[in-house]
């Protein structure tokens, strides 16, 4: 495999971006490896700067559920830019696809467009805190919200992955009003929630943890967090920024029945363009300036470029049998993983939810953060150098989901488990 020009592009990115990367886990460090720089991407297929070409199962870390570069959502951005790319004013796409959104996900009345995930967590939970008139947020050990300061506790995903245990900068203040707790766990959920000593605003949750590797929640868990919070007067939110449109089309509140009162969503409502959005009860939402007093704003927000990729990924998964097909695919392909799992020389289990997936190298079932951080993260990161080399690009950290998209064909999967199979038997220590 050649690195050349991916490790000349790395040396002078490390020169102008710290890290020579824009979000820390791409560096690969994790792994024992440099990045690849990607030229292009079609489909399931990712082709680095050098020629190299890739399975992939990261999927842009979960939004490309149709594949890279779908024709249908390619046409509607290049119709869109012709008309202009920002407006910092309202467009009807903007109407458009709030009609969409809402209709699709079952607990939102109301949606408001940002930028990315990490704006819409930020902003849920300030609606949040001004809708109660309380401070505390409680969130769950390994649960990444994104990187605003209230979430860099036990945040999982990419600071966990660089061992860093919160992040200076970030002031006692700040993180005195965000208690963290184990996911899975109903008997603390009930102990910190009924706390008179808390004044809990709002409990904010990944309904399937996606962020310390893929971690199922527990039969009774949602509903326990659901009760408690409806009868504690707590806003519950459910960071659906992977969930969401990719576990159904209503995410996981209508995989698994339970409605939150606010909901965040990321980048696949734009077709894997940069966008988020945070949405629910009208009683809340109607809080946001400027119809109430809860200030948020951006610019950028509700982009016409992702507003029309939105809509056109939208009409590609509202197709009859999409999400059916998925489920299908993926319970196959999960299934002949699990198969290869017990076979392997080291020990591995699979999780999977849905299309989305994580192979963690322990023996114990890992169900919460603490067991996620007994795998192995030496031997994920042989296993992602060997993948990589064979042609199967992995996310570069134990403690990320893997995803199958439409686009994913049963030679690709064939593949991709003949080499798996290839890359276990080669982890013998």
């Amino acid at each position: 495999m050649k690195t050349e020009r991916s490790a000349q592009l790395f040396a002078q990115a490390k020169t102008l971006i710290p890290g020579g990367v824009n979000s820390p886990v791409r560096a690969c460090r994790a792994v024992g490896c440099d990045p690849l720089f990607v030229a292009k991407a079609s489909g399931c297929t990712i082709i680095d700067v050098d020629g190299n070409k890739f399975i992939d199962f990261v999927g842009s870390w979960g939004p490309m559920i149709l594949g890279h570069a779908h024709p249908v959502v390619v046409e509607a951005i290049q119709r869109t830019a012709m008309d202009g790319t920002s407006f910092g004013a309202p467009s009807p796409l903007e109407v458009e696809l709030a009609a969409q959104v809402c209709d699709a996900v079952p607990s939102m009345e109301k949606i408001r467009f940002v930028n990315s995930g990490t704006e819409a967590t930020m902003s849920a939970i300030r609606l949040a805190r001004g809708f109660t008139g309380r401070k505390v947020v409680v969130k769950f050990d390994g649960c990444y919200h994104g990187h605003a300061d209230s979430f860099l506790v036990k945040a999982g995903s990419g600071v966990v992955t660089l061992g860093i245990p919160g992040s200076p900068g970030v002031p006692d203040d700040i993180v005195r009003n965000t208690v963290s707790i184990p996911y899975n766990n109903e008997a603390v959920l009930e102990q910190t929630l009924r706390n008179p000593a808390l004044d809990i605003a709002c409990v904010i949750v990944e309904p399937v943890a996606g962020n310390m590797g893929v971690v199922a929640p527990g039969l009774n868990f949602l509903r326990t967090l659901r009760a408690l919070t409806r009868e504690l007067g707590i806003v519950l939110i459910f960071d659906e920024v992977i969930t969401g449109f990719r576990l159904a089309l209503g995410g996981a509140q209508e995989r698994f029945g339970i409605l939150p009162d606010l909901t965040c969503l990321g980048k696949i409502i734009g077709g894997g363009l940069p966008v988020g959005a945070y949405g629910g009860k009208r009683e809340l939402m109607e809080l946001i300036a400027p119809d109430g007093p809860v200030y948020q704003a951006g610019t950028l927000s509700g982009n016409p470029l992702a507003m029309a990729a939105g809509l056109a990924m939208l009409k590609m998964v509202k197709r009859p049998g999409f999400y059916a097909e998925l489920e299908e695919k993926s319970a196959w392909f999960g299934a002949e993983m699990e198969k290869i799992a017990a076979a392997a020389p080291v020990p591995v289990v699979l999780n999977r939810v849905g299309s989305m997936m994580t192979c963690f190298f322990t023996p114990e079932p890992v169900t919460d953060f603490e067991s996620a951080l007994h795998a192995d993260t030496v031997r994920y990161g042989l296993h992602y150098r060997q993948m990589l080399a064979a042609g199967i690009w992995l996310a570069p950290s134990q403690f990320e989901a893997a995803f199958l998209s439409a686009a994913h064909e049963r030679e690709h999967l064939e593949k991709a488990l003949k080499l798996t199979e290839s890359s276990f038997k080669k982890l013998i220590d």
